[in-house]
C-alpha cells in the first residue's frame, strides 16, 4: 500500500518544479491536495507557482549546477520540469544518479529541442509530419526555404509560446525571420526549423497520460495559435473516428518511446488533422497550455493527471460525462477519458507594467457556467498571458462563445 506523508515532515513526499508558471501553479495546488510538499523554482522571483508553493527558489534554469545543488539541498522525490529551457545534461546526470525526473531526463532532453523530437518523430519513427529542414546560418535557412517550399514557418529549435517565431512569405523576409528567431528565442541554440505549411483543416492537442495502468487519452482539445501562441482552446474537438484512431497511434507511439519501461505523466501532443489524415507537429512532455481548458470541461484537469500519473495513482475512466462516452479501460489498454463541451480563451496583457491589476471580472462572471482564472504574473513586458476566462455550454460552439465573452471583459491595467 502506497505511504503518503505530511509536507514539512520527514515522511513528505517532495516535488521540486523547474520552472514556476501557470501550469506549474495548477500542478503545485494538485500535488499539495494529497499532502505533497512543493518546491517551486523559476528564473525570476514570485512566480505563479511559488506563490503557493512551500518554499522557492530563484536561478536560471538553464544553470545545470544550480540545479544540482537544489536537488541536493532539497532531496526531491520528483524533478518535474515545466518549461523547456532547462539544463537538461544536469537532469541526464541525475537521473542516472538515481534521482526521479518527469517523465524521464530523455524525454525532457529531446523534447526540449525541437530538432530532437523532429528527428525521432519523423526520421526514427517514420510518422508523418510536415516537411521540414534545421538550419544553423541565413544561407542554410535559405537552402532549407527553397526545399520546403513558400510559404514556410521559421521557429527556434528551443523556445515556447510562438516566441521567436514567423511565417515567411517570400525569400526576401528570411533575414529578418533568421534574426528575429535567433534574438528572441528562449534558448540559444542557433539553430532554426523551417516548416513547410500543411493546408490542415484544423490542429489539435491530443492529452495522452501514461501512468501506472497505461495509457489514457483525453478527448482532443482543438485550438487557435497567432504567432505560434495560443489564443483559445476548446474540448472535444470533432473528428472522423479514423481520423481519431490515427492521432491516438501517433502519440500512442511517441509516448510510449519517450517514456520507455519507467516513465509517466501526461503529454500534450500537437497534431495537425486533414480529413483523415494526421500529422506530427511537436510534443510537451508536461501539461499544455491549450490543456487549461480541462480545469471545466473534464472531472480531472491535466494537471490533475499529472500529479495521478507522478505518483502512481489510478486513473479509472471516470462517470461519463454528457458529451462523450469513456471506453473502458484497465492495466496496460487505452482508455479516454471523458469531458463535456468547454472553452478557453486567453486574457492578454498589452501594456507593459510591474503592478498589473484588472478589471472586469465580476461583470465576467455573471454569466453561468463561467470561471476566471488570473495566474499572478507579477509583471507584463508589453505583451503576455495573465489569465484565461473558462466556461461550459450544451455546445462545443455555446462554450466558445461564453468563454470569448468574459475574456473581452477583463481588462488587464497598472495597478
Amino acid at each position: 500500500m502506497k505511504r503518503f506523508g505530511t509536507p514539512l515532515k520527514p515522511s513528505a513526499i517532495k516535488l521540486l518544479l523547474l520552472g514556476s508558471g501557470e501550469l506549474g501553479k495548477e500542478v503545485a495546488i494538485e500535488a499539495m491536495r494529497l499532502g505533497v510538499e512543493v518546491i517551486a523554482c523559476d528564473r525570476y522571483e514570485n512566480a505563479p507557482a511559488m506563490q503557493v508553493a512551500h518554499r522557492s527558489h530563484t536561478f536560471n534554469m538553464l544553470d545545470g549546477a544550480n540545479i544540482r545543488r537544489v536537488v541536493e539541498e532539497e532531496q526531491p522525490d520528483f524533478i518535474v520540469p515545466e518549461i523547456e529551457a532547462i539544463a537538461t545534461p544536469t537532469l541526464v546526470e541525475l537521473e542516472k544518479e538515481g534521482w526521479t525526473v518527469i517523465p524521464t531526463a530523455r524525454a525532457v532532453r529531446l523534447t526540449m529541442d525541437r530538432q530532437g523530437i523532429r528527428q525521432l518523430a519523423a526520421e526514427e519513427l517514420r510518422l508523418p509530419t510536415s516537411p521540414y529542414r534545421f538550419a544553423g546560418s541565413l544561407e542554410e535557412l535559405e537552402a532549407g526555404a527553397k526545399a520546403v517550399g513558400f510559404p514556410c514557418f521559421i521557429k527556434p529549435t528551443m523556445s515556447s509560446s510562438g516566441h521567436g517565431q514567423s511565417m515567411v512569405k517570400k525569400p526576401a523576409d528570411l533575414k529578418k525571420a533568421w534574426e528575429f528567431a535567433i534574438e528572441t528565442g528562449r534558448g540559444k541554440t542557433g539553430k532554426v526549423i523551417v516548416e513547410g505549411k500543411i493546408n490542415f483543416d484544423y490542429e489539435i492537442t491530443l492529452l495522452t497520460v501514461r501512468h501506472a495502468g497505461g495509457i489514457s487519452f483525453c478527448a482532443p482539445v482543438g485550438h487557435i495559435q497567432i504567432d505560434g501562441d495560443y489564443r483559445e482552446s476548446w474540448q472535444p474537438q470533432p473528428m472522423t473516428k479514423t481520423a481519431l484512431k490515427y492521432a491516438q497511434a501517433i502519440a500512442k507511439k511517441v509516448v510510449d518511446e519517450l517514456c520507455g519501461k519507467t516513465g509517466r505523466g501526461i503529454f500534450g501532443v500537437e497534431l495537425f488533422v486533414k480529413g483523415d489524415m494526421v500529422y506530427f507537429s511537436e510534443l510537451s512532455p508536461r501539461p499544455h497550455d491549450t490543456g487549461m481548458v480541462t480545469m471545466v470541461s473534464q472531472t480531472m484537469s491535466e494537471m490533475e493527471l499529472h500529479v495521478r500519473a507522478i505518483l502512481g495513482l489510478p486513473i479509472p475512466c471516470l462517470r461519463r460525462l454528457p458529451a462523450r462516452r469513456a471506453q473502458a479501460g484497465g492495466r496496460g489498454r487505452q482508455a479516454e477519458i471523458p469531458c463535456r463541451p468547454g472553452a478557453s480563451v486567453a486574457i492578454l496583457a498589452n501594456i507593459k507594467t510591474d503592478s498589473p491589476a484588472y478589471t472586469g471580472v465580476e461583470q465576467a462572471l455573471k454569466a453561468p457556467g463561467t470561471w476566471i482564472r488570473l495566474f499572478g504574473k507579477p509583471m507584463s513586458p508589453g505583451h503576455r498571458r495573465m489569465g484565461v476566462a473558462l466556461a461550459i455550454g450544451k455546445t462545443v460552439a455555446e462554450a466558445r462563445k461564453k468563454a470569448m465573452a468574459a475574456a473581452k471583459k477583463v481588462k488587464v491595467v497598472e495597478g
